[in-house]
Formats: structure tokens, sequence, C-alpha cells
């Protein structure tokens, strides 16, 4: 009965979306080409100096684009009071993202790299993140080896930075909560890293304070206040807070970006220095959709402040040379249950903005009697360490990060659905791998940070799975259109919640159902029937366009394939779509 159910909704739906294209005349809604795989974004440019005008016929001056400071105070101000004050009076009008391929994709950029399921990643890759064979700071140093030449000017783990055999490390210590800032580092770089994100190599280390030594007359600034002497003392008190194993003291090792920084990227807007740089921020999706990926992780620091732009020339040696700008996320230690001084916010973290007026008002209109997430928050007894992180009362659409973002205020079901399938390529395995690479000293922290993240991949993926088709990995084998469903490869739904249905239409004529043959595996196979057409038809004329569509009896809405039909020459995949 359940599937004579899904048959029939699924016939209602190809009626109606039949009745639209006679509407609309033309079904051909991708053209014969292949889709943007790479955005020119990554085309090295040259950058004219801004105090330099061009003169006709002589080639103008190149420079470096200017240094963005980003202000701490005015962008939390900016972003918790002023905007959303602002959006009270205005109407928001947005579409969807821009940066998205026929493939329903986002192409790679200078922000974004198709890495895990685009590729095959092993959970060893995984855990290697960005950092390459060589690239870590070596153990064991001698004394005096590491040499102290800036302090860390600000966010909420302290640090200092130390050349190495002429590389730069930033080395950021703990907190209160032993092991856990250092480790979340260099785990969260793995995933973002891995999932597609330009993440740099964060590793966790142990040293004697023997084989450190201060460069004389440095300062350190933060925040805000004024600056003030980085001596034994101050190092001595940043190393009394973190995690040691006897004498050696443990801290995560930030190797130091490539190419020249420019300062945080903003999350709107565009570079006025950068030519390549047309698509505002918060229409990007790859900017949208790293909101899920920071539900996940419970990223709530995700400001500006903690992202940086390098350009990247493609001359290392002549900064002024052609390049390309670069985009990183860093800074990532807030993840998995990063703690304030104040235990009400803490409650609060990734649950509500700072200053939330959605909830200020609802609370105001019941008189406060709705409870909350925050108010039955509780540490899991073992994993103090982790505060109030957990799958409980984990809800992905309601996640906050510490104040509105531009970008991840405008993500829209697609931008979700689009990082929710990269976030289920993440095997058990996968997950293990990278938490392993926070090298905590009680096993039972590893543990306990695997379950509960693998807890709130399986919620992410039922929320978002359960909209839009999670049908993928669309490939041809002959006149064999196949695809996964990420929902059943990663049992996500139990089995008897699958259902299929499948149909082809061609060019102007009615949709006729066709098999669609499935695997355990969640491949989910349609054959299509040969067509007859004289060889002298163009390869892009209607007759020929083909589209298939397969629900999977879970999603509402189907997944749709479209198709150039040249006979013997084969199929070619135009476009993809993930209609709601």
């Amino acid at each position: 009965m359940a599937s004579e159910r899904n048959t029939s909704r699924f016939a209602c739906w190809l009626t109606s979306a039949a009745a639209l294209v006679a509407c609309a005349g033309d079904p051909r809604h991708f053209a014969l080409s292949p889709p943007v795989v790479r955005d020119q974004d990554l085309d090295p440019v040259r950058v004219q100096c801004p105090d330099t005008p061009a003169k006709e016929g002589v080639e103008a001056a190149a420079c470096v684009p200017e240094q963005y400071e980003s202000s701490f105070s005015w962008d939390a101000a900016d972003n918790a009071i002023f905007r959303p004050v602002a959006k009270l009076f205005q109407v928001d009008s947005y579409g969807e993202a821009e940066n998205v391929n026929a493939f329903d994709e986002v192409p790679d950029s200078s922000w974004f790299t198709n890495r895990i399921g685009a590729h095959p990643m092993t959970p060893e890759t995984v855990a290697s993140g960005y950092c390459s064979e060589g690239a870590e700071l070596k153990p064991d140093p001698a004394d005096g080896t590491w040499v102290i030449d800036h302090g860390k000017d600000n966010g909420a783990n302290p640090g200092f930075r130390v050349k190495v055999e002429g590389t730069k490390f930033m080395l950021k210590t703990d907190d209160a909560q032993a092991e856990r800032a250092t480790g979340a580092a260099a785990i969260a770089t793995r995933f973002y890293y891995a999932a597609g994100w330009w993440a740099p190599c964060d590793s966790v280390v142990y040293f004697k304070k023997s084989a450190l030594t201060l460069k004389p007359g440095l300062t350190i600034k933060a925040n805000v206040g004024p600056a003030k002497k980085f001596d034994e003392k101050l190092l001595d008190k940043i190393l009394s807070a973190t995690g040691r194993r006897g004498e050696l003291y443990r801290a995560v090792a930030s190797r130091w970006l490539p190419g020249e920084p420019l300062g945080p990227f903003q999350y709107e807007g565009t570079r006025g220095d950068d030519p390549s740089d047309t698509i505002k921020h918060e229409n990007r999706r790859d900017l949208r959709g790293a909101r899920v990926l920071g539900a996940w992780l419970n990223h709530f620091d995700s400001r500006e402040q903690n992202s940086m732009a390098t350009w990247m020339p493609t001359n290392e040696k002549d900064p002024r040379s052609p390049g390309y700008v670069r985009h990183w996320y860093i800074d990532l230690g807030d993840c998995f249950g990063s703690e304030w001084d104040v235990d009400g916010f803490s409650r609060r973290l990734g649950h509500s903005y700072l200053l939330d007026f959605n909830y200020i008002l609802e609370d105001f209109a019941t008189l406060g009697v709705q409870a909350r997430p925050w108010d039955h928050a509780a540490r899991t007894p073992g994993a103090e360490n982790f505060g109030y992180f957990s799958a409980r009362d984990f809800d992905p659409d309601l996640w906050r990060g510490e104040y509105p973002n531009p970008a991840y205020s405008r993500m829209t079901e697609r931008d979700a659905a689009w990082a929710t399938r990269i976030i289920a390529r993440f095997t058990e395995e996968d997950v293990r791998a990278a938490v392993g690479v926070g090298n905590f000293t009680k096993p039972e922290h590893t543990e306990f940070l695997v379950n509960v993240l693998l807890e709130r991949q399986r919620i992410i993926l039922r929320r978002y799975f359960s909209k839009l088709s999670p049908l993928a990995d669309v490939r041809v084998e002959g006149r064999t259109m196949c695809a996964t469903d990420l929902s059943r490869s990663t049992g996500t739904f139990p089995t008897k919640a699958f259902h299929y249905a499948s149909d082809v239409t061609r060019g102007t004529s009615d949709p006729s159902a066709v098999r669609a043959l499935v695997h355990p595996d969640g491949e989910v196979c349609v054959e299509l029937p040969r067509a007859e057409h004289a060889a002298s038809l163009p390869d892009n004329a209607i007759e020929r366009y083909t589209t298939v569509g397969v629900t999977n009896g879970v999603a509402p809405g189907p997944l749709l394939t479209h198709f150039y039909d040249l006979g013997e020459r084969g199929l070619i995949l135009a476009g993809i779509e993930r209609p709601e």
C-alpha cells in the first residue's frame, strides 16, 4: 500500500511537471555543454596599484591587494545589533546561490575545492588534512631552537609564534578546559579541509619549555586594550594554563599560511581590489552551506576574524607577480564545547546568539514560560572538558553562532542539502581518524567526541535528506543512468522506508514509467530505452532531450537528470535538479 501511495504521488508530481513544461514550450533546462568545474577566480590576475592611474599604452604598476583589518568590536556590534534591527524595517529578498553549476554542485574555486566524495579519500588522508609530509613541527626539539618572534594578537586562546628552521608556526595553548581547544583546532581543520574548504595545518605538539627562546622586545596586543610586554613572566603564565604530560607542555602548532596575508575575508560584499571577486560573498553556496558544517562541529565562533585571505602569487619570490586570493578558515579551537567565564553564556553557545532578538521577543510574549535547550543543558560525566557539547537538543535548523553571519543567514534548503551530501561522505572510520589527531590523553575523551559527532551527523542527515533528493554521484554506463542514494548507503533511514519510482520524458512527450533497479549499497539504476532519431537531427534538438526522474520514497522531491540522447554515441549528462 505504501508503495502504491508513493507511486501515485510521484505520478501526480510528474503530471504537474509535464503540464508546466508544456506551458513553457521548450523542455530544455540545460544546454548541451559541459558543466563549470573550475571557477575563473583561480586564474592569476594583476592587481593595479591604487595610487598609480593607468596610462594608455603603458602597463599599470602591479601591487598586492590591500590589507583588511577587521574590527572585532564593530563586527560584533554590526551583526548582533545594527543589522538585526535594520532587518525589522526592510524586506530582505534573496534567491538561490549564484556559484552553482549545472550539476547542482559548487565548482573548484579560491574558496572551495571538491575533495571528499569527488575523489577517493582514505581515513589516513582525512587525518592528514592540509599537512603534507614534513609540514608539522618535529618532536623533541633541541633547547632554544624554537624562537618566539611574535605574540598572538587576538582570539580566545593565548599563544605565540615560533620560527623553526625558517618556517613559522603559531602555537596556541589550552585554557581551563584541558586539551579541548588544542585538540579541537587540529580536529576541526581536518573536517573543514577534507570537506573542501581551505584550512591550515594544525597539529598537537608536546615540548619542553627549554626549547623556547624569546626574541627581545616582544609585545602582544589582544582584541581590545593596549599592547603589553611579552616576557618570561607572560610566557610562564600562558604555559601554566595549558595541558601537560610530565615536563612536556601541550599546544597546537598552526603552520604559517602560504602567500601574502591580507587579513580576514568578509561574509558579504566583494573585494574591490580583486578583479576575480565578482559574486557577493553572501550569495556563495560554499559560504552559506558552511553553516551546516559549523553546526555539526559547533563552530559557533564563525565570524570574519576567524578567517584569512592570502595573496597567492605565481612567483613566490615576487608578491607583485600575478596571482589570486585564497580564502581560509582558521582558529577553530572553539569547536566541541568551548566555555566562557559566564555559565549562562556557555549554555547558550550553539543554541542562541549572544543577543538574540527572536528569542527575546518570544520570551516577552510568552512571559518566559517556554523551555529552551540551555535551560536543561548538562555536561557529560567523564567528558566535562567538552563543556555542554552533545547531541542532546541538537537541531541543525535552529543552530546559531555567536552572532548572525550574513552568509549563514541566507542559506537555503538547497545550500544545506549540498553541504549535507558532503558531510554524509565521512564514514565512522574517517571521523575516528580525524578525532585521533586531537591526541587526547584519555581514550574516553576520544570515544566521547567520536560518538557525539556521529550522532550529530545522523541528525543532520535525517533533517536535510528528508526534503530534497539525496541521490548523488550520477553516472552513465552505456544506456543506464546510475546514482547513489546517500540516505540509504549511510543507513539514515530504515530500509523499509525506501520505495523507488522512476520516469523518463523525451522532448515534449508525456512521461513514461521505467523500472528502477536498487542495490543494497544504495546504488539506484535506470535503463533508458533506445530512441530512434535521424542521423541528421542536431545534437541539441528538443527530440533528443531526455529527463529521468527518480524518487526514493523518503524525500518528497525527485532527482531529475537531464540528458541529450545521441543514439549510438551515447547519453550526454547536461544537468541535475533537486526540486522541492
